[in-house]
């Protein structure tokens, strides 16, 4: 690959999963440390599509909802870098991430017709603003205890920011942020994405999915960026 050419992570979340919420700081480094190398194109996956089902059946005989927010919470003392509260899962159970994701192609829809910046800023840390806006909403639900499954909840969240709120609703109501998310769902069919988070590389011949490590990841990259050109990996 030349060096001049940049290559594509597509990434793909439920905005509800734990080990998603874990991998933002991964996803984070990994754009701080390539930075103009790569491109990263956001995608959601409705592992929490209906919460009744995932959780409440698969859950069942384990303590219901409220065992799986104890399994959260385990999950998360063994990573000091995110917080979590006691009503996620328990006391405040969305019953479908797909608002949320609904919410956040809106905001992509934003970005992509050049409504707000798409380029990463001090402001937020380096990041771009629908990827601050995704970061607030899991911090809305895991660590505030808020219903993101209710569209008054993530409006008040995008109120908060400098957005063309009448511009935004109208995607949520004329369809086409609808449209983006039935793409996405396309998408893990067409690529066979399993779970969240999942990272596609090489044209989706490279999946890395789950909770791994970032060195995993940043090997990953380097080896398709690094790669001579026309030269198979022996790797």
């Amino acid at each position: 690959m030349k060096q001049s050419e940049k290559i594509h992570v597509a990434y793909y979340s439920d905005i509800l999963c734990i080990w998603a919420y874990v991998s933002e700081i991964r996803l984070s480094e990994l754009r701080k440390q390539f930075g103009p190398e790569i491109g990263i194109s956001y995608h959601f996956i409705p592992i929490f599509g209906c919460t009744d089902h995932r959780i409440g059946g698969s859950w069942k005989e384990r303590g219901g909802f409220e065992g799986y927010s104890q399994h959260v919470r385990e999950v998360c003392r063994d990573f000091p870098h995110i917080e979590i509260g006691e009503d996620a899962w328990n006391r405040t159970v969305p019953k479908s991430s797909a608002t949320g994701h609904h919410f956040l192609k809106a905001v992509q829809l934003l970005e992509k017709k050049s409504l707000i910046s798409d380029q990463p800023d001090k402001e937020y840390d380096g990041n771009t603003l629908f990827e601050d806006i995704t970061h607030q909403l899991r911090l809305a639900f895991f660590r505030d205890g808020l219903n993101v499954g209710d569209e008054s909840v993530l409006l008040d969240i995008a109120d908060r920011y400098d957005l063309s709120m009448n511009q935004l609703i109208k995607y949520m109501r004329n369809g086409e942020a609808m449209a983006a998310m039935c793409r996405d769902v396309e998408l893990t069919r067409k690529f066979n994405v399993e779970g969240s988070p999942t990272y596609l590389l090489n044209e989706g011949r490279q999946k890395l999915y789950g909770n791994l490590g970032y060195k995993i990841i940043e090997a990953n990259v380097n080896e398709i960026l690094r790669r001579p050109q026309n030269q198979a990996s022996w790797c």
